[in-house]
């Protein structure tokens, strides 16, 4: 009797832990705006992982045409065309612990180039690690979230 209510409370207490862990995991889901205030960036999640897209741009269209901004610098020449506003930059993050997400990559609309990325959750702030190999060749950024 006494190994079943033992038995019965542990597995109690894993459901609990693991319920508060996928809570922590969500808490990146939103919108996010980078430093410069040029764009704002909808996290969301895909199955266990996280990507996220251009949700808003405070330019969306071209000075000289008018017409909405397209990924230019893109080196497939076929997704030249395709348009920033909604384009997915983050991609296949996975959540590894304590507001730690990471095995993601982050695409630089602005020179067409794809890194590997962490990111780290603060509260409101979250800390983006876009590198080359190993994290200590890269460039970080804070993004805030929108309220």
């Amino acid at each position: 009797m006494k190994k079943n209510i033992t038995l019965m409370l542990l597995l109690f207490c894993s459901l609990i832990s693991t319920a508060t862990f996928a809570q922590n995991a969500n808490a990146v889901l939103g919108k996010w705006i980078n430093p410069s205030g040029e764009g704002q960036i909808q996290i969301y999640k895909k199955e266990n992982l996280f990507f996220g897209k251009l949700a808003w741009l405070k330019s969306p269209n071209d000075e000289s045409t008018g017409q909405p901004k397209v990924d230019s610098k893109n080196p497939n020449a076929s997704l030249r065309s395709t348009p920033l506003l909604g384009l997915e930059i983050l991609k296949g993050f996975k959540h590894d612990g304590e507001n730690v997400y990471e095995d993601g990559t982050i695409y630089d609309p602005k020179n067409g180039k794809t890194y590997s990325c962490k990111m780290t959750l603060d509260g409101n702030k979250l800390k983006i690690r876009g590198y080359i190999g190993i994290s200590l060749l890269g460039r970080s950024e804070v993004w805030t979230r929108v309220k």
